[in-house]
């Protein structure tokens, strides 16, 4: 079998396209999952914190030059180490709410998913040289 025959039965399996579909719509959802956290979450949490804005909480770790803002942008911008704790806090709430989401569609699909229980089997007749023996057993007890 040629390299591009093989290459193309892989490719063309189910489970390949399937990972290729997934892999597609979760980079799409991981963007509406960072906008609802940045844009509608945050903001309440932040101020039900005390008007806190998670972005802009950072340690600056060196010398910072004359003339530079002291937001997180213009400090990456002039090269200045930032601790920048505050991504981090959004990025893990990201995490949380988007791992919750994923857990609450995996419990959703695995309940639609269920199957109602199988059927008992139904009574096998028996056959007749059986029902034939045990007519003679039968008789031969009497």
């Amino acid at each position: 079998m040629s390299m591009m025959s093989e290459f193309k039965e892989f490719a063309l399996k189910g489970n390949v396209m399937d990972l290729a579909v997934g892999v597609i719509i979760g980079g799409a959802f991981g963007k509406i999952v960072d906008s609802a956290v940045g844009d509608l979450i945050m903001p309440i949490v932040g101020m039900l914190v005390g008007s806190l804005d998670f972005s802009s909480m950072f340690v600056v770790l060196g010398k910072v030059p004359a003339g530079t803002a002291m937001t997180l942008a213009e400090l990456k911008k002039a090269g200045v180490p930032v601790f920048a704790y505050g991504n981090f806090i959004t990025i893990a709430v990201n995490f949380v709410i988007l791992a919750f989401i994923i857990f609450m569609m995996v419990k959703q699909m695995n309940r639609l998913k269920r199957e109602a229980p199988a059927p008992a089997p139904a009574p096998v007749a028996t056959p007749e040289d059986i029902l034939l023996l045990r007519q003679i057993r039968d008789s031969l007890k009497k």
